[in-house]
This record gives C-alpha cells, sequence and structure tokens, in this order.
C-alpha cells in the first residue's frame, strides 16, 4: 500500500542511486555526475522559468558567479569552497534580486531579453577582468584532495554529491510547487493582470522565486567548477550554457519538478554520447536537440515527465465498479 502511494519519480531517483553505487567505470559515472549537475541547475531555473513564467536565458550568469567566487576564494586566500559556494550563491542571489526589481514589469520576450544581455554583461567582465579571472585563458584549481577542498579523488564520490544535490533541489522544487506559493506562481503565469487584481503580491514573488533560483543555479556552479578543476568564460558563462537549462527543463516539463530532471536524464547523456561524433559531423549533438525539441514540443507539450502518470482516456468521471467500456461514463 506504501509503494502505491508513492510518486512514480521517487522510484526514478532510487534508480538513479542504484546505478551510482554500482556503477564502477570513470565514464559512466562521469555521464552521471554531469546528469546530475544539469538537473539540478535545471530545476533551480525552473523556479522561476516554469512555476512563475519568467522565461530567463541568463542563468548561466548566476552559475558563472558561484563557479568563480568559490573558485578565487580557493585560489587567492585559502578559503573552503564550502563557504565560497554559499558566498557566490547570496552574491548570485542579491543580483537576482537588483535584476527583479529592475525588470520587474518586462514580460515575455523583453524579460528574455533582459536576462541574455545581464549574462553576455557577466561574460565580457570574466573576459576582461585578467588578474581577477585570468580572463579567455581560465582559472585552475589546484588538485589538492580533501573533503574541506571539495575535491575528492573517487569519480563516484562527485556522483554521491550531486545527486545529493539534485535530490535537495528537486525536494525544494517540489515544496514550493505544492505551496501556497507556488499557487500564486501559476497564477501570475497563466494572468498576470488577473492575478494583481486579486491583491497577489507579483513583486515579491517573481523576487523571491528568482532570488531562490539563483543562489541554487550558484551552488551548481560551484560543484561544476569543483569537479572539473578548471573554469573559463566559455565553459560556464555562454549563452549556449543558458540554452542548454532551459531546454533541460522544456524538454523535461516546466510544470512538473520532476520534468528538468527527466530531461537531464535524456539530453545529458545524449550530448556526452554525440560530442564524441564531433570529429565526424560537427555540431551533431546540436541537430538532435533541436530534432528533439520539435518532436516534445509537438507530441508532449507538457514535457516527457507526463508519461510517468497515468494516461487520463477519458474525460469526466468514472464510476466506481464501472467497466469504462460500457455506458457508465458520465461525462462533464
Amino acid at each position: 500500500m506504501l509503494l502505491r502511494k508513492m510518486p512514480k519519480f521517487y522510484f526514478v531517483l532510487v534508480g538513479l542511486l542504484i546505478l551510482t553505487l554500482v556503477f564502477q567505470e570513470r565514464f559512466f559515472l562521469d555521464m552521471l555526475v554531469m546528469t546530475f549537475i544539469w538537473g539540478a541547475v535545471a530545476s533551480a531555473w525552473n523556479i522561476t522559468g516554469g512555476f512563475a513564467g519568467q522565461f530567463s536565458l541568463g542563468h548561466a550568469g548566476f552559475l558563472g558567479i558561484g563557479a568563480y567566487t568559490s573558485s578565487i576564494l580557493y585560489v587567492n586566500f585559502g578559503i573552503s569552497p564550502w563557504v565560497g559556494m554559499l558566498i557566490g550563491g547570496l552574491i548570485a542571489a542579491g543580483l537576482a534580486f537588483l535584476i527583479s526589481m529592475l525588470c520587474l514589469r518586462l514580460k515575455g520576450p523583453f524579460f528574455t531579453l533582459a536576462t541574455i544581455a545581464f549574462a553576455e554583461l557577466i561574460f565580457i567582465s570574466a573576459t576582461q577582468l585578467r588578474g581577477i579571472t585570468q580572463g579567455s585563458m581560465g582559472l585552475s584549481i589546484p588538485y589538492e584532495p580533501g573533503f574541506a577542498n571539495l575535491i575528492f579523488e573517487e569519480t563516484k564520490t562527485y556522483a554521491i554529491l550531486t545527486f545529493v544535490f539534485m535530490v535537495i533541489v528537486y525536494f525544494i522544487s517540489s515544496y514550493i510547487k505544492r505551496s501556497k506559493m507556488g499557487y500564486y506562481l501559476t497564477a501570475i503565469k497563466e494572468d498576470h493582470d488577473a492575478a494583481e487584481s486579486l491583491g497577489i503580491d507579483i513583486r515579491k514573488l517573481k523576487t523571491t522565486s528568482t532570488c531562490i533560483s539563483a543562489f541554487l543555479t550558484a551552488i551548481g556552479g560551484t560543484l561544476l567548477a569543483n569537479y572539473l578543476l578548471f573554469i573559463e568564460p566559455q565553459n560556464v558563462l555562454e549563452l549556449q550554457i543558458s540554452i542548454q537549462i532551459a531546454m533541460i527543463a522544456i524538454v523535461g516539463g516546466m510544470n512538473s519538478p520532476a520534468g528538468p530532471i527527466v530531461g537531464s536524464m535524456l539530453l545529458t547523456p545524449l550530448e556526452i554520447i554525440l560530442r564524441g561524433y564531433a570529429t565526424q559531423i560537427a555540431g551533431l549533438h546540436l541537430l538532435c536537440f533541436g530534432l528533439i525539441l520539435i518532436l516534445v514540443v509537438l507530441f508532449k507539450p507538457n514535457g516527457l515527465v507526463d508519461g510517468l502518470r497515468m494516461p487520463k482516456i477519458f474525460k469526466g468521471n468514472i464510476r466506481r465498479g464501472g467497466n469504462p467500456n460500457e455506458k457508465n461514463i458520465k461525462v462533464s
């Protein structure tokens, strides 16, 4: 009875945990680490982009802030990345608050363009401030394994850590979705003017959701930086990264907390595999991503996560004890 009441997605999480503990080959563990990181970051994006309808293409800026802040503090001042990730998250949340205040009245494509401008500003700053970020040469993190340094010898340790982070973000997202805040965000997304006329504090809700999303995204940036041990503007701040984050959530399903993780489970391994053919067919992964996006929009507009629910064959209520094939179906 207990298993029947559990959401189906919990079994997916258990399956991912088993794979993490069972796999020994570094290639598959690396694939899991990247899947968990992008699943968590896309879930963080979904709090504002999916629930509130604020379609942002600037989340690479928050990712880069988290990556650079923790890395600079560790390399230059010896501050543990565990502390640096919190500082980076707070900086990202502060910038998100500022952006929300400046762009609050922007809607649709205008808000999206504003977030792109923000991400490009961070990208240019990271490129030009060579004395701090090393510019286009990139910033290397010394390989000094240790828990305090957030650097580990075994890839499996990274896989477990990133899995835990992804689950935490998932439960935060689920809590927000099912809370009063989540219902208000949905109302704002569906009809901004109607929500405002009902007395919903739109300014506070949009700002809060954006700050939470930015904070979690920045933490994901720290984990990514300490896994790669090398960051540069191109691998944490490019516009393509923001597009990738949003696409993972769209393909998986923006209306569900589980959607971004499902999307990452499909797109992240596919990207890693297809990049291996880059020398033969350049941009093959981008072509496949485009085809997947078209198919999802046409046939699964609610995302792939919709397949985890029971299909609604009939519209209406079926009487208890009745046969769906007989005439005891009451159509509402």
